[in-house]
């Protein structure tokens, strides 16, 4: 599959996140069963070993950074032998470079087509030695670039910095997350004035999913007007209510080039958004975000438990009544029927 090509054609890509039981053991069962979910829903891809699926699996006392990598990818192979079709494997990539290309070259052998790539480790150095690191990572996989938000760890980059970034040849994406519209106007203004038209931008700004998918972003480029699109989503909300995300993700394909939009649309962002709200957890710093995630997946059986490696993380103060209240609202953007159809199967060993 080539990489480059299918990530310009768009799509919908998952963020992984981590399935554990009761004891905070990591169950492979409940962790293939979501692989298959995600293939199952339509996606074009899978994330795996990012912010979803929890840091912590990269440390010695749970050891996981590679049983996961490798079960994403087996599971994966396995379901797409039944309806053979593109599929990205994307796998996270951190730390300083030793770090992140010995995480790359494991990523390769164990069949990952790509690695997005988090520089949040790198606090304070110049940004030019983090496009150095950039480039080492890019000699062993293509490489996603990841605009990460500030509020929980990410750094803000100067536009020169996403110029740089889109010279690199095996640069075949970016993620733009940075939750500021500000700071995602950078990015593609940025791509746009290097005249490169082969880097694919997904959203990862999952408060603003549904406008970043239907913008024609514009910018004067040494006179001429050049337009770029955001034409997928790399993101941690498609973790969840996986199906209505593909099924809206093609509507939005069918109509983001009409002359005009309805204003219905408006409203169809605006209610994504309050979803992720309750999913995310915004009000209380994002502190719920992960444990948001995995309790939806609970509620609908694909996974046993809502706990995370950190035992510090779980759901915030009134996390639990929020979702209730965005699933009774928007019963036409979750996919509970969905699950609830397929997910024996899923389960099976």
């Amino acid at each position: 599959m080539n990489l480059r090509n299918h990530l310009l054609s768009g799509g919908v890509i998952p963020a992984l996140p981590l399935a554990l039981d009761a004891e905070r053991r990591f169950s492979p069962l409940h962790e293939q069963a979501l692989v298959r979910y995600y293939v199952a829903a339509g996606c074009s891809g899978l994330a795996v070993a990012v912010h979803s699926t929890q840091f912590e699996i990269r440390e010695p006392q749970h050891g996981l950074f590679c049983p996961v990598l490798e079960l994403a990818s087996e599971v994966i192979d396995e379901e797409l032998k039944k309806t053979p079709r593109p599929f990205a494997k994307i796998a996270g990539i951190c730390g300083h470079t030793d770090q992140a290309v010995a995480e790359v070259e494991l990523a390769r052998e164990l069949g990952y087509h790509g690695a997005l790539v988090s520089v949040a480790a790198w606090k304070s150095e110049p940004e030019s030695a983090i496009l150095e690191h950039c480039r080492r990572v890019s000699e062993v996989l293509p490489i996603i670039g990841f605009y990460l938000q500030a509020t929980i760890g990410g750094r803000v980059f100067t536009p020169d910095f996403w110029r740089g970034f889109a010279e690199i040849e095996n640069a075949v994406a970016i993620k733009i997350a940075p939750f500021n519209r500000f700071q995602t106007l950078d990015v593609i203004r940025a791509v746009a004035e290097t005249g490169r038209e082969d880097l694919a931008l997904y959203t990862g700004n999952d408060d603003n999913i549904v406008v970043d998918l239907l913008t024609p972003f514009r910018f004067s480029v040494g006179g001429q007007v050049v337009e770029r699109r955001i034409i997928g989503g790399l993101l941690g909300h498609w973790g969840v209510w996986t199906r209505s995300a593909v099924e809206l993700f093609q509507k939005i394909k069918a109509v983001r080039t009409a002359p005009s939009l309805n204003a219905d649309w408006l409203a169809t962002a605006a209610a994504v958004t309050d979803m992720n709200a309750a999913v995310f957890d915004p009000s209380h710093g994002f502190a719920g975000c992960i444990p948001g995630i995995l309790e939806v997946l609970r509620r609908q059986g694909l996974i046993p438990t809502n706990l995370c490696l950190n035992p510090h993380e779980a759901l915030s103060p009134g996390q639990a009544a929020e979702l209730d209240r965005v699933c009774a609202a928007y019963p036409h953007l979750i996919d509970d029927s969905f699950v609830a159809e397929h997910k024996d199967r899923w389960l099976r060993p």
